[in-house]
């Protein structure tokens, strides 16, 4: 399989591109709306075609590339089911496997940063996307979070899979790429060295995060599959529109 990360840096989302090399087909997990022509010369650079997009969940800090690729290179749109967007081409579940060529995705449910949040285990590695990060994991307080929720999510789903396997977050804010469960289970600092769950609710309820910037657009236009909805102020059009200088992660 073709393993690519990519980072958006307004977000620091991490995009993950999985390709074949038997068929060609690829498929980008949780790809950014101003990034898409740089998902595609990637992808073109590696002789691939863009079969579908994959998000791990309604994101509120960033809008989904998924409407634009499919419009400019024919790709379809693969989503969980339980968020029912009627943009989605296919509806993904957990313990159902997603094939595409010789690319096999496992989603798994993984709900408390948003309620219908999936991660997906590929080859001895697993997409967490905002359930678990490296050293940390996603905020609990919108979009139906729960803390509790989050905790059984990270033992019961992720913390089970083999401590080699790969974790690959879909945010770092400290320029970090790769983890793994093991490491996660010894060293995260919510959830890790067997920290009981009201040590970990404790952790959520306290954070006094600020609300995020750029939610109250985010969530409806990726509910449209990445839709830039009217009037987002000048100051936040960079979420938009096309970023060509966007490094490689």
């Amino acid at each position: 399989m073709i393993f690519r990360q990519l980072f958006e840096p307004v977000s620091s989302t991490y995009t993950y591109l999985l390709g074949c090399e038997q068929t060609g087909q690829a498929i980008l997990v949780d790809p950014v709306l101003p990034t898409w022509q740089r998902d595609l010369a990637e992808l073109n650079a590696l002789g691939l075609k863009l079969a579908y997009t994959v998000d791990t969940h309604i994101h509120a800090d960033h809008l989904t590339a998924a409407r634009k690729l499919k419009q400019e290179a024919g790709s379809r749109i693969a989503h969980p089911a339980l968020d029912q967007l009627p943009c989605a081409d296919v509806s993904l579940e957990d313990g159902r496997p997603f094939t595409v060529g010789s690319i096999t995705l496992a989603p798994l449910h993984t709900p408390g940063h948003t309620d219908h949040h999936f991660a997906y285990a590929v080859e001895g590695r697993v997409l967490t996307g905002d359930a678990l990060l490296i050293d940390g994991c996603g905020r609990t307080d919108f979009q139906n979070g729960d803390a509790p929720t989050l905790y059984r999510s990270v033992h019961d789903k992720l913390f089970t899979l083999a401590e080699d396997t790969l974790v690959y977050p879909a945010h770092d804010y400290q320029g970090r790429r790769v983890s793994s469960i093991g490491q996660e289970k010894t060293r995260n600092p919510r959830l890790g060295d067997n920290k009981p769950l009201a040590e970990f609710v404790g952790i959520m309820a306290n954070l006094k995060l600020a609300y995020p910037k750029f939610i109250d657009y985010a969530v409806p236009g990726n509910r449209e599959c990445g839709q830039c909805p009217p009037g987002v102020p000048e100051d936040m059009q960079q979420y938009c529109e096309q970023v060509m200088n966007s490094h490689q992660g």
